[in-house]
C-alpha cells in the first residue's frame, strides 16, 4: 500500500516548487546542473513560451506525506503529431526518488491525461521542442552534465523498464578534445578539406564584429531557419515558426560568444550552415544553485564576459542545409573554431546529443581525437 498522491499543478507558488525540485534533488551530485529557475519557469508559461499556440501541457506532482518527492510535465506538441502522424503524449521535466511508486503515479498521471485527450502511446522524456532537454541519460552518469541537457541518477531508466517502457531511440555524446601537437586535424585535415570547399563552390566563413550586427541583421532567426531544415527529417522534430524563432532570437542572443559563432554561406551570400558554441556554464550555474537573483547571474556573467581560463566548450548546435552536407560546409565550423578553442586554451568540447542512427552526423567526428561519454534514450508505451 502506498500513500503517494499526485495533483496537477494549480498555483504559480505550486510551479516554483515543480522547479525547484530539480534542485533539491540533485544538490548534492557533483555531475548535476539544475534546472535554471528563471529561465525554466519562462519556458514551461503558456503566457511566455510560443510553444503553447500548438502545444498542450499539464504539470503534476507527486507527494508523501505532504513532501514532494517527483514531478513531471505532460505534454501534447501537435504540430508534432501531425507532421509524423502520430497521437503521442510526451513526458518531460521527471524527476523522481528512488521509489518505483512515485515514478509509476507520476506516468500514470500523465498517461491518464493522455488518454483523455484522445492519445495512443506516451513517449519521453522529451519537451515542447528539440531545442528543450530530451532524452533521459542511460550512460555517463559520472560526467559532468550541461545546462541544455538533462541529467538523471542511474535508477531513473531501470523504473522505466519495470514500468513496462521501451526505448524508442537514443543520442550520444562526445568528449571532443581540442587539437595539439601532432594529431591529424591539428596537421590541417578539417583546413585543406575546408580550403577545397572555398575554392570549389565558394564557401566562406562570415564573422560579426558585435552582437548589435547580430540582432540587427536578425542572424539568429536566420540560423534557426537553418536549422529547421537541416533537422526536418530528425526524430520528432516540428519546424519553429516566426514567433519562436523570435523568442529563441533573444535568449540566444545573450549566450552567444562571438569567437565561437561560425556561420557558412555559398558564393551568393546565403546562410547554409551554421556552428554555435558557448563556454561551459555547468560550474556557474551549480554555484549559483539554480537562481540568477539576488546573486547567481554574476557566476554566470563571469564566464560569459569576462577573460578566464576555461576547460570546457559547449556545442549548442551543428547544422547544415542537405544539399550542402557532403560538400565540406561542416568542415570549415571545424577550421574556424579550433584556433579559437586552442588560443583560449580549452581542453575539449561538448557536442550536443546526436541521434545514434544518424550516420551524416557521426561521421563528422572521425578526424577528430574524441570519446562517446554519454548516451541517452527516449523510452515509449502503447497506452
Amino acid at each position: 500500500m502506498t500513500n503517494v498522491t499526485v495533483s496537477q499543478i494549480a498555483s504559480a507558488k505550486e510551479m516554483r516548487a515543480f522547479v525547484r525540485f530539480n534542485y533539491e534533488l540533485y544538490k548534492e551530485c557533483p555531475y548535476a546542473v539544475p534546472d535554471l529557475l528563471e529561465d525554466t519557469l519562462e519556458v514551461l508559461d503558456a503566457r511566455c513560451n510560443p510553444a503553447f499556440c500548438f502545444c498542450e501541457a499539464a504539470f503534476f506532482l507527486a507527494r508523501r506525506d505532504g513532501r514532494i518527492v517527483g514531478r513531471v510535465a505532460a505534454i501534447i506538441n501537435t504540430r508534432a503529431n501531425e507532421c509524423w502522424n502520430r497521437q503521442e503524449v510526451r513526458f518531460g521535466w521527471i524527476d523522481f526518488i528512488d521509489d518505483l511508486e512515485v515514478s509509476r503515479a507520476l506516468l500514470d498521471a500523465v498517461e491518464q491525461w493522455g488518454r483523455k485527450k484522445g492519445m495512443t502511446r506516451i513517449v519521453g522524456p522529451l519537451g515542447f521542442t528539440d531545442l528543450d532537454p530530451e532524452g533521459m541519460l542511460i550512460e555517463g552518469f559520472d560526467q559532468l552534465s550541461t545546462l541544455c541537457t538533462i541529467y538523471n541518477y542511474p535508477y531513473y531508466p531501470q523504473h522505466l523498464a519495470q514500468l513496462g517502457f521501451e526505448k524508442e531511440t537514443g543520442w550520444v555524446e562526445r568528449k571532443v578534445f581540442i587539437p595539439r601537437g601532432e594529431h591529424e586535424a591539428n596537421n590541417a585535415k578539417y583546413f585543406r578539406v575546408a580550403q577545397i570547399a572555398q575554392q570549389r563552390y565558394g564557401f566562406r566563413v562570415r564573422h560579426f564584429n558585435s552582437k548589435k550586427e547580430i540582432k540587427k541583421g536578425g542572424y539568429v532567426q536566420k540560423l534557426l531557419g537553418v536549422v529547421n531544415r537541416a533537422y526536418a527529417e530528425l526524430y520528432g522534430y516540428s519546424a519553429l515558426d516566426e514567433n519562436q524563432m523570435d523568442w529563441y532570437a533573444d535568449r540566444f542572443l545573450m549566450l552567444i560568444d562571438r569567437r565561437f559563432l561560425s556561420v557558412v554561406e555559398n558564393a551568393e551570400g546565403e546562410i547554409i550552415g551554421v556552428g554555435v558554441c558557448i563556454p561551459s556554464l555547468s560550474r556557474a550555474v551549480q554555484k549559483a544553485k539554480g537562481k540568477l537573483f539576488p546573486f547567481g547571474w554574476w557566476y554566470i556573467a563571469r564566464e560569459l564576459w569576462f577573460k578566464r581560463k576555461h576547460q570546457i566548450l559547449d556545442m549548442l548546435l551543428v547544422g547544415v542545409l542537405p544539399e550542402y552536407q557532403d560538400k565540406g560546409a561542416n568542415a570549415l565550423f571545424f577550421a574556424d573554431m579550433i584556433p579559437n578553442g586552442i588560443s583560449g586554451g580549452y581542453e575539449w568540447a561538448e557536442t550536443h546529443p546526436q541521434l545514434e542512427d544518424n550516420k551524416a552526423s557521426q561521421m563528422q567526428w572521425k578526424n577528430l581525437d574524441c570519446v562517446i561519454h554519454k548516451r541517452r534514450a527516449v523510452f515509449c508505451k502503447a497506452l
